[in-house]
């Protein structure tokens, strides 16, 4: 049903190991990961972990971000993995698409008799290329992620639908900002309402987006001037909004903890009347703890794992 695509990093890994411990056995979400980093330690840490837990996983083979921006750098330690080799079931063996190297997903896909594969086009794909639908009507495919942009291509989803993969919308629904503080100009914005009609007006198999977080890949940075909190809830009966809680003494980035708690006090007020999550009540608990502050990328974990417990919900 759903399929965050999310990139191999500390903090997203560290919240899909929480998710799947908590919620083992659930087999509505099936994250896709795509590696960034060479060291492969913390993702195959959380591989084992989601196979313990039985969460379902697709793992991108030929990244594009991080260290493997440059082409001479390949993601080539997967097939060395014994976990991946030995338990084919549990996870989802998907390839990106892009016309520079697409002659060679079929080879590889063929050396290592992969099966239930995913393809995976970050931007629409060419209804015109030849070589993508050769690679989609494989017998080896099975899934087919495709960002249909704003204005959807109906004449190309009916033909995707003649090849009876599974079809999944990929949707960039965070509005990402250049500063943190002007988050606070529109802090309440529409993330999706693919949730609730991804069957029935697209036709689809699934859905799947970058959960609360950008699409574009970005390295860690310096200090924020402004803390934000991301988090996504369910507004009224069709819409997930996502909601930003700034801080308000952004003129320096002096006092991390201090702009922690003037975003994190305001959670609890907004949240009253709504469904929280487990989430969004540990960053509660920690609101008006002086210690309370867990260091931005714990914020980051816990907005991915808030959204991952909502969409569970539904």
């Amino acid at each position: 049903m759903y399929y965050p695509l999310l990139r191999a990093k500390q903090y997203e890994l560290k919240a899909l190991r929480e998710f799947s411990s908590e919620y083992s056995n659930q087999d509505k979400i099936t994250p896709i990961l795509e590696p960034v980093k060479q060291d492969t330690s913390a993702l195959y840490l959380a591989i084992s972990e989601m196979q313990t837990n039985n969460l379902k996983f697709a793992l991108i083979l030929n990244p594009k971000d991080g260290d493997f921006k440059h082409p001479t750098v390949q993601f080539d330690t997967w097939f060395q993995n014994e976990k991946l080799l030995e338990n084919k079931d549990s996870w989802i063996p998907a390839f990106l698409y892009s016309k520079r190297d697409a002659e060679g997903i079929l080879p590889l896909i063929q050396k290592y008799n992969l099966n239930h594969v995913m393809i995976i086009f970050k931007s629409c794909m060419d209804i015109e290329d030849s070589t993508a639908w050769e690679i989609i009507r494989d017998s080896s495919v099975e899934y087919v992620v495709n960002s249909f942009g704003s204005t959807i291509s109906r004449r190309l989803r009916s033909e995707l639908k003649k090849t009876t993969k599974k079809i999944i919308r990929l949707d960039d629904c965070f509005k990402s900002r250049t500063r943190n503080a002007d988050y606070a100009l529109e802090d309440d914005e529409l993330f999706s309402e693919e949730p609730f009609f991804y069957k029935e007006e697209g036709n689809l198999d699934g859905y799947s987006d970058y959960t609360t977080l950008p699409s574009d890949y970005i390295e860690g940075g310096m200090m924020p001037y402004a803390l934000v909190i991301h988090l996504s809830y369910k507004r009224n009966k069709e819409q997930l909004y996502v909601h930003h809680f700034v801080s308000d003494s952004n003129e320096t980035n002096n006092d991390i903890r201090g702009k922690f708690r003037e975003a994190a006090v305001k959670i609890a007020p907004f949240y009253n009347g709504k469904n929280k999550t487990n989430a969004v009540d540990e960053l509660i608990s920690r609101a008006n703890d002086s210690d309370g502050y867990p260091g931005l990328g714990y914020l980051k974990k816990l907005s991915v794992k808030n959204h991952l417990e909502l969409i569970l919900s539904l």
